[in-house]
């Protein structure tokens, strides 16, 4: 294969289900000199650890680093461990609260350990920002902060935005575009990898990198945000649709098969090892009604939890599944509580975690959206007596009680 071939064949890689590339011209010159010379480059992507878990939309940047591990990158997982303690004002309407230095350590600790799922961990690295902010002191901070204009810093639209709205905008949040461009002059990058609505910041790399004497101006690659399980807000845990990578994995697959028809080729072309043919091949099978789209829907909720747990377990959540709600059976295990006699099933759902308040459970019983026994509950003031129940709302939640 002529040295061109290869490269076309990787960038077509790097291209799948981006939104945007700057630089491309400088990645084609980095993969030539990889493919010619065996000359590696580096790529990095900064993670505020805001949160211990990561989910599917996580992964979406996590799977391209790993293709581009496969054709001579070194990444740089970095963790904005001081960046983190600021707080990214990235689409927020108002001052965000910063973390605490333990609060930001602890929840970078859980993201090692999940990264490792999906990166080559030879070929990378994981820094923390810390290391090199800290360093800067107050004569750095300043030289940095003459690097850009507060005219610039207003044209970022989040801040337009609140600026115009009378709403506050700290000092201390112009620095953190400035902060993590200047994780790029540190690092030297030639790379960086960021969501769509990370474009500012993005940019801002290859801005500093120029001005702090490079003689280089990184790529960028942006990715789209996945949406969650509604198919309309990103994914986010703060929002509830979300799938977490460490999630057991019959509440993953219960999840992915929530997704609409329309949706799950979104996920396909985003989160599955599948080339773009192929998945091409099944969306064409599922519209001739050669396929159902359940059956690609579980194929897919298959590939991703055999990806971060097993095969197996990937395997018999599926079985879990059809079991429960395809043959209208009960889960193999379902956690169980015993409570005394006389007890409010309002407030017995609470207790248990079926809901968040008693006002809740009366909420979802007067929907129909709970059972006792497989028998639709319409009593909102039901007093539980002697006698072991099962109790379900909604179509994945499952107790049992025993009643003394």
């Amino acid at each position: 294969m002529s040295l061109q071939s290869k490269v076309n064949l990787a960038l077509a890689e790097i291209e799948r289900g981006t939104q945007e590339i700057i630089g491309l011209e400088g990645i084609k010159t980095l993969l030539s000199a990889y493919f010619e010379r065996g000359e590696t480059f580096s790529i990095k992507a900064g993670f505020d650890p805001t949160a211990p878990d990561l989910h599917l939309g996580h992964t979406v940047l996590l799977q391209k680093l790993a293709i581009f591990q496969k054709y001579g990158a070194k990444v740089y997982f970095l963790i904005g461990d001081f960046t983190g303690m600021i707080g990214d004002p990235t689409g927020k309407n108002e001052t965000r609260k910063p973390l605490s230095k333990e609060q930001v350590l602890e929840n970078a600790e859980t993201y090692q350990k999940q990264v490792l799922k999906v990166l080559d961990s030879s070929k990378m690295e994981i820094v923390f920002n810390s290391t090199w902010l800290e360093k800067l002191g107050t004569k750095g901070m300043i030289e940095l902060s003459a690097k850009f204009s507060v005219a610039r810093m207003l044209e970022r639209d989040d801040f337009e935005k609140r600026y115009k709205a009378q709403n506050p905008i700290s000092i201390v949040e112009f620095f953190y575009p400035l902060l993590q461009g200047y994780d790029s002059v540190a690092l030297n990058c030639d790379i960086e990898i960021g969501g769509s609505d990370q474009k500012f910041n993005l940019l801002m790399g290859r801005h500093l990198q120029r001005s702090y004497g490079l003689n280089k101006e990184q790529s960028v690659v942006m990715m789209p945000l996945l949406e969650g399980l509604d198919g309309v807000q990103k994914m986010s845990k703060s929002l509830g649709n979300y799938v977490g990578i460490t999630q057991e994995p019959k509440e993953m697959f219960g999840r992915i098969l929530s997704i609409s028809d329309t949706l799950m080729w979104r996920y396909y072309e985003l989160l599955s090892t599948k080339t773009l043919q192929e998945i091409g091949a099944l969306k064409i099978g599922v519209e001739q009604g050669k396929f159902h789209p359940k059956a690609i829907k579980e194929d897919l909720a298959l590939e991703i939890i055999a990806r971060y747990h097993d095969k197996q377990k990937a395997q018999e959540a599926r079985e879990e599944f059809i079991r429960v709600f395809s043959k209208d059976e009960l889960p193999s295990d379902m956690p169980s509580f015993i409570k005394s006699k006389n007890i409010w099933i309002a407030q017995l759902m609470s207790e248990c975690g079926l809901s968040a308040s008693n006002s809740e459970s009366l909420r979802l019983i007067k929907q129909g959206a709970v059972k006792l026994n497989h028998q639709k509950l319409e009593d909102c003031k039901l007093n539980l007596q002697e006698g072991e129940y099962v109790l379900q709302v909604g179509k994945r939640k499952f107790i049992k009680v025993l009643i003394q």
